[in-house]
């Protein structure tokens, strides 16, 4: 792995009520750290241990000789050091549900790739975005009147509502709770420990196992 490929590297972070709330680059991870403004937190057999910047830098040496494997790894100009999985804000402690944007890639992911007319999943780039009650009969850009459609029924469809084109919709549009599109993929080894704070409830982020 190169050093701006390890510069790069997801680095989950915790409020200080240990409670996920971001995720950031390798570097963000190591600006907030030199600030001391946040530590390092790293969980072994269901322990966790909190480690300073310096704490950390003195204990890279042991993690290079028995564990290399378990971490990704920058070469900075005296030594080789690890990236932190996971750090924790010192001065944080509030819970920020994640908002779930309208972009057109999160109405792809809320219906699957499916035209909400005939059923059939399609390519992104053979989809288009469907106005359920047509912007010129005052429909707006709202996720309950934004449907994914293939061509052939977003033309058939053209400016009337689907009763007044005869065509039914194949499930209601709505606003999800979760963004379906945003996936970390992650290595089973390396990123385990990140499970043990992510809450499905209320987290946004879907962890993709690299071996399957």
């Amino acid at each position: 792995m190169t050093a701006l490929t390890a510069i790069h590297q997801k680095v989950l972070v915790l409020n200080r009520g240990y409670s996920a709330v971001s995720v950031v680059t390798a570097r963000q991870a190591f600006t907030l750290l030199c600030r001391n403004t946040a530590e390092i937190v790293s969980t072994q057999d269901g322990h966790y241990e909190s480690f300073a910047l310096k704490d950390w830098v003195d204990v890279a040496e042991l993690q290079k000789e028995f564990e290399p494997e378990a971490h990704h790894w920058i070469q900075l100009p005296s030594i080789e050091l690890a990236i932190p999985k996971v750090i924790r804000l010192l001065g944080y402690d509030k819970f920020v549900k994640p908002k779930v944007k309208l972009t057109r890639r999160n109405l792809y992911a809320r219906d699957k790739n499916k035209c909400q007319y005939c059923g059939n999943r399609f390519q992104s780039s053979e989809l288009t975005l469907d106005h359920v009650i047509p912007r010129v009969q005052g429909g707006v850009n709202v996720w309950t009147n934004l449907v994914c459609a293939c061509l052939r029924c977003n033309t058939r469809k053209g400016g009337r509502t689907p009763k007044e084109a005869g065509m039914k919709l194949k499930r209601m549009p709505y606003k999800p709770k979760r963004c379906d599109s945003l996936k970390v993929r992650i290595g089973k080894k390396q990123y385990s420990s990140w499970k043990a704070f992510l809450n499905n409830a209320y987290w946004t982020i879907e962890l993709v196992d690299e071996t399957g």
